[in-house]
């Protein structure tokens, strides 16, 4: 399958800190491509780096065939980028927005018209039209946005935390968006902190600390986590939560409702039995369950927990 971006060793320091650290990366064409990751993680950097805004202290980056750093401007004229942070001119009408970024990427006229009505119309902008920026919802600007990154017909979106300042359902509909533009041979990169966006994507990238801790698809990654999870019913729940604290084969324990989430070492050949010793005699009323893996359970084990083995080595 071929890759529309290709890292290898991708590294950038500001001063004494290493943002991102020694980055290996293939993202297929044709498909949608997540980083998931806590703030500071290294994903806002790293898709800098790929659009060629951002020079990398070591290492390399490809995208679409060029290198993102000496032919920025062919890489930049072939990708749409947007930004968590609204980009656009607050002061200029949503018709007035396109037209100008039409200008941008040097569209003729006939062009310029035909994109613009193209893109009210496929993101529902009719009624906005002369309305301003800046009057506009979140998942209003957010479906201006993407329209405005797509006027040019892009080969690869690369888009940075698009939806962390809207409501579900525009989540949703945004992400039935870019299906869309991925059916139509698109590649996008998307950067989220949201759970249930990273199941969407076909393959993923979990970054921490700069590095790219786990990766490939969201189903393989719960069938590889480096842990087993059981779930625990039981009458007084602090107190099981306060047994199994602090017990060795116990990695990380989160409250579901009225069940104990706990994620055990996998080398443990049964955990259920485990979990069912620390807790004999001391709590009452127990159920235990070994469960399938969450992405979430996922997240844990390549964040929280290996991230403290590192700083640890």
């Amino acid at each position: 399958m071929t890759n529309a971006i290709t890292a290898r060793g991708l590294t950038r320091r500001f001063g004494s800190v290493l943002a991102v650290d020694r980055v290996d990366l293939d993202v297929p064409a044709q498909q949608i491509y997540g980083f998931l990751g806590p703030n500071g993680s290294g994903k806002s950097t790293t898709i800098r780096m790929m659009c060629g805004l951002l020079k990398p202290s070591a290492g390399s980056v490809t995208v679409l065939g060029h290198d993102a750093l000496t032919e920025a401007e062919t890489v930049r004229m072939k990708l749409g980028y947007m930004t968590q942070k609204f980009s656009l001119w607050d002061d200029l009408s949503v018709r007035e927005n396109l037209d100008f970024m039409c200008r941008v990427f040097g569209l003729t006229a006939t062009m310029r018209r035909e994109r613009v009505a193209a893109r009210i119309k496929e993101y529902q902008l009719d009624e906005f039209c002369g309305r301003l920026a800046g009057t506009l919802s979140g998942g209003q600007r957010q479906r201006l946005a993407l329209a405005a990154a797509t006027l040019h017909e892009p080969q690869l979106l690369l888009l940075d935390e698009p939806t962390s300042a809207v409501d579900p359902q525009s989540r949703r509909d945004f992400w039935e968006k870019l299906f869309d533009l991925v059916a139509r041979g698109s590649t996008i990169l998307v950067s989220t902190h949201y759970m249930d966006e990273a199941e969407r994507c076909h393959r993923l990238a979990i970054l921490d600390h700069g590095r790219v801790v786990v990766e490939g698809a969201p189903k393989q990654l719960a069938r590889d986590i480096d842990a087993s999870v059981v779930e625990v019913e039981c009458v007084d729940l602090p107190a099981a939560r306060r047994v199994l604290t602090g017990e060795p084969a116990v990695l990380s324990i989160a409250q579901l409702g009225s069940r104990l989430h706990v994620l055990i070492e996998r080398s443990l050949a049964e955990p259920e039995r485990e979990v069912e010793r620390i807790l004999r005699g001391r709590c009452e009323t127990v159920t235990i369950e070994r469960v399938t893996a969450t992405l979430e359970d996922v997240f844990v084990a390549a964040t929280a927990l290996r991230g403290d083995e590192a700083r640890a080595a």
